[in-house]
């Protein structure tokens, strides 16, 4: 593996988005090899591995040349989430290379630039968005500020106390309504910019990897927030039968 500049496989699927990018070295001194995305409504399952196959074979790289798999942990679709999740931890159990994973909200941060505080916003259903918080740090990349939370767009709104720069695809169903609401104090990013990169993930797990901070192939798991509607769903059954 080339320390300084590895090059990474990396996807993401925690959106209707499914996006998988090659990628050589970190944020400061990397190269996107090729990336590919695509947004409908088929499930990643159907896409993703001819996606991967495709965009190796078009740059003429082997699975024996990829230093680590990288992937989008989330949070978003729980169905998204379990098809990544499982396509990396197959594939680097089978070409025994390290797994790294990056949250898909610091991957959109990663895409923005600016002096004003950032809010990442994910559409997280049931009315609800998962937002996180980043400033930038002394080299103009946004670095989280605090936790990962659920919440309402109106509660949002309260958190919300400078003018601020909001990226993500929660912004495609609660945009409008955070305008009216916040005014100035909202600035929206660029429409191409709410949908994740997986190529940002990839230069985001460069990082993590040249630090030695991979994730356990057994023990990973994407980074869901909330309960599902299956599991909510059982805890309800278990307090039932008690």
């Amino acid at each position: 593996m080339s320390t300084d500049r590895p090059l990474i496989l990396a996807l993401d699927t925690a959106t209707s988005c499914s996006s998988v990018a090659l990628t050589v070295g970190d944020a400061h001194k990397g190269e996107l090899v090729a990336t590919l995305s695509l947004n409908s409504r088929v499930t990643h399952s159907r896409r993703l591995l001819a996606g991967i196959d495709w965009l190796l074979s078009e740059n003429n790289i082997g699975f024996e040349d990829i230093d680590g798999l990288a992937v989008g942990l989330g949070p978003g679709s729980f169905t998204g989430l379990r098809i990544g999740m499982a396509t990396v931890k197959g594939l680097a159990t089978a070409m025994d290379k390290p797994l790294l994973g990056i949250s898909t909200l610091d991957g959109l941060a990663f895409c923005c630039s600016g002096d004003k505080p950032l809010c990442v916003l994910l559409d997280a259903r049931k009315k609800e968005v998962y937002r996180r918080w980043y400033r930038p740090d002394d080299r103009g990349l946004y670095r989280s500020k605090g936790t990962i939370k659920a919440l309402t767009p109106q509660d949002l709104t309260r958190e919300v106390t400078e003018s601020s720069l909001m990226v993500g695809d929660g912004l495609l169903s609660y945009g409008e309504m955070l305008q009216d609401s916040l005014g100035e104090r909202m600035i929206m990013a660029p429409l191409v910019l709410h949908y994740p990169s997986a190529a940002a993930i990839g230069f985001l797990a460069c990082e993590k990897l040249q630090r030695g901070e991979t994730m356990d192939l057994d023990s990973a798991v994407p980074l869901y927030v909330r309960a599902s509607d299956a599991e909510l769903s059982l805890v309800n059954r278990e307090k039932q039968e008690k």
